[in-house]
């Protein structure tokens, strides 16, 4: 019950934070179970598939007159590509290598937190299909892994000169196309369990009614202040992760 319950409050934050950055919700979710080890994590990223799925379809219902940039269509298609490589990987990794699998999402939390937290100057022009192109085939690889194709894609849009809000849904809209593929591939081979089924199936009211009340509504606090927490709480879960699977490795 007490599993349930925590897991249930990492979601309700998780999606908060997706709702009001455009990103977040695999990386704060998936960096909280992991340094909690509160389920295994393959279950949890398959979860996270159903629930940034859920999560797209709510905001974009809510949030009616959202433009996706037509840049980031290379990113999309190379995205997808690049998932099919990381599902491979992670059903090699989860079999073979478990604290492989955690070390290599901690680094991938700390780095992405890393680098949105500079803050860096946004480019004067729209990037070009090739520079999308590579940053989508290496979310991609991300997202097929852990469902948390973040860290190339959100440092490369948050670089773009676009307003904050079609940021915001474009990488949304990126997430949960990668989502969708990721969930098919994954029932269809039969690695989504019945405890991912459970957790999903729970943690998809919490995602509706919290995506739903955020989605029309400014945060109480800053962007900028926004921002900055939910880096604090991806370099914090990363590099818990990071120590509790050295620490595995070495005793």
């Amino acid at each position: 019950m007490v599993t349930h319950t925590l897991f249930a409050a990492f979601v309700a934050l998780a999606v908060y934070a997706q709702s009001l950055t455009g990103f977040a919700l695999a990386l704060i979710l998936l960096g909280l179970v992991g340094v909690t080890d509160l389920v295994p994590l393959p279950d949890a990223a398959n979860a996270v598939t159903v629930l940034i799925i859920v999560n797209a379809l709510m905001f974009f219902y809510s949030r009616r007159t959202a433009r996706v940039e037509r840049a980031i269509m290379p990113a999309v298609g190379a995205s997808l590509i690049g998932a099919v490589a990381g599902m491979a990987l992670l059903t090699f990794l989860a079999a073979n290598a478990h604290e492989a699998l955690r070390m290599i999402l901690g680094i991938s939390v700390v780095i992405c937190a890393i680098l949105l937290w500079r803050a860096a100057t946004p480019f004067r022009t729209t990037s070009g299909a090739g520079y999308f192109t590579v940053v989508g085939s290496l979310a991609g690889i991300l997202g097929g892994m852990f469902s948390a194709a973040g860290p190339p894609l959100v440092y490369a849009v948050y670089r773009q000169p676009w307003p904050l809000e079609r940021i915001q849904e474009s990488l949304i809209f990126s997430f949960a196309v990668g989502a969708v593929l990721r969930l098919v591939i994954m029932a269809w081979s039969g690695h989504f369990s019945n405890l991912a089924v459970v957790l999903a199936a729970e943690a998809i009211p919490i995602t509706l009614i919290v995506t739903a009340v955020s989605a029309t509504r400014s945060p109480p606090i800053s962007k900028a202040a926004v921002k900055n927490i939910v880096c604090m709480l991806l370099v914090g879960s990363g590099l818990g992760m990071l120590g509790s699977s050295v620490h595995a490795m070495l005793g």
